[in-house]
C-alpha cells in the first residue's frame, strides 16, 4: 500500500498532502485557482519557478501563485518531507469584451467539463484569433497551453472521482480518455501515484 504521500480534504477550498521520505520530482504544472503553500520539514526540496531554482531545506517555506508553472523536484534522488497545503483563490480579473474577458472563459470552461473536446480551431475562431496567438494568450495568462491545461484538468478531476470510490475504468472514460493506459500514464505524469495508489492515499477530514 502506498502511505508516504496521503492527501486530506475537508473542503472543495483547502487540499493539505503531507510527503513523508518521498523522492518524487513533479514536472512543469500549474495549479489553477489555487495559492500554494509548502514547508519543508525534512531535507531538500528544489522548485523551479519565475526562471529560478530555489533550494528549500528543512523548516523553510515557499509559496507558488495561482497558475503559475512550476516544476518541484527531489535533489539527488534524496528523500524529503514536507507539507503542501492548496487553497482555493479567484485569481482573473472580470473584464467585459477583451481577450482576457475570453481567456477567463475559457479557462472556467475547461475546469468545468474538462472531458469536452475542444478544438484549439473552434474556440480561436470564437474570439477572432489564430491558434497560435490563442495558444499564445492562454499561456501567458494560465501557465500552460489549453492542450495541457485540460489535461492537467481532466486529471484533478479524476482524483475527485476516485475519492468517490468510483472504478478507475469508470474515471478514465468519464474524464475523457479513449483508454486507460493513457489515463493510467497521464495520471501518474501529474500525481505521480497511480490512480489506484491515490485512492489509497486520500483520508477526508470530518
Amino acid at each position: 500500500m502506498q502511505n508516504d504521500i496521503i492527501y486530506e480534504r475537508n473542503n472543495n477550498n483547502i487540499e493539505c498532502i503531507y510527503y513523508k521520505d518521498v523522492v518524487q520530482s513533479y514536472p512543469m504544472h500549474t495549479h489553477a485557482n489555487h495559492v500554494i503553500f509548502g514547508h519543508v520539514l525534512d531535507g531538500v526540496v528544489r522548485v523551479i519557478y519565475n526562471g529560478e531554482r530555489c533550494l528549500y531545506h528543512a523548516k523553510e517555506n515557499f509559496c507558488i501563485l495561482p497558475d503559475a508553472p512550476h516544476v518541484v523536484e527531489a535533489v539527488n534522488d534524496t528523500p524529503y518531507s514536507m507539507i503542501v497545503i492548496c487553497a482555493s483563490v479567484d485569481t482573473m480579473p472580470d473584464e467585459d469584451g477583451n481577450e482576457i474577458s475570453y481567456i477567463k472563459r475559457l479557462k472556467q470552461l475547461i475546469l468545468l467539463a474538462p472531458e469536452k473536446v475542444l478544438p484549439i480551431e473552434d474556440m480561436a475562431q470564437n474570439i477572432g484569433m489564430s491558434p497560435y496567438h490563442m495558444i499564445r494568450k492562454f499561456k501567458t495568462a494560465c501557465g500552460l497551453t489549453p492542450h495541457q491545461f485540460q489535461i492537467q484538468c481532466r486529471i484533478r478531476k479524476a482524483q475527485k472521482l476516485l475519492e468517490e470510490e468510483k472504478s478507475v475504468t469508470e474515471v478514465a472514460y468519464a474524464t475523457g480518455f479513449c483508454d486507460q493506459s493513457h489515463f493510467d500514464r497521464c495520471f501518474h505524469k501529474i500525481v505521480r501515484l497511480t490512480p489506484s495508489e491515490y485512492k489509497q492515499s486520500v483520508k477526508h477530514l470530518a
